[in-house]
């Protein structure tokens, strides 16, 4: 399956030639300030599954934590992938900037003991205080 996104402006495009596993709601409040809401839904894809069509000159990356960089659109802002030093053959990948249907659903929700105390959690998936 591929799968292709484009961040919110269309500066960056992109392919992901491989599957989207791991998938989950993530509750922790460095996910909710950098996607401006209640939680991220992410996969984990393959970094040699990932190829930047357009506009690779345009995504920086800021590290949010020591050996953790969060990829994102210079221009506009859309997250599109986090990169690990201690694991550089995955990538952490919001789900949001999609244009095509992932075929996949969270699994879980981890970390919601970091929920946003306004957000209520509705639906049977398990639910983990860390990431688990």
């Amino acid at each position: 399956m591929k799968h292709a996104g484009s961040c919110l402006c269309g500066g960056i495009q992109y392919e992901i030639a491989g599957p989207l596993t791991d998938v989950l709601n993530c509750h922790c409040s460095m996910c909710r300030k950098l996607h401006a809401s209640a939680f991220r839904t992410r996969a984990k894809v393959r970094s040699a599954d990932w190829k930047t069509v357009t506009g690779e000159e345009l995504i920086k990356f800021y590290e949010s934590s020591p050996g953790e960089h969060k990829g994102f659109c210079s221009n506009c802002g859309s997250s599109l992938y986090t990169k690990f030093d201690a694991n550089p053959e995955v990538y952490g990948f919001p789900l949001g900037t999609l244009d095509t249907d992932p075929e996949v659903q969270a699994e879980r929700h981890v970390y919601v003991d970091s929920k946003a105390p306004w957000f209520e959690i509705t639906d049977d998936l398990p639910q983990h205080a860390e990431y688990d």
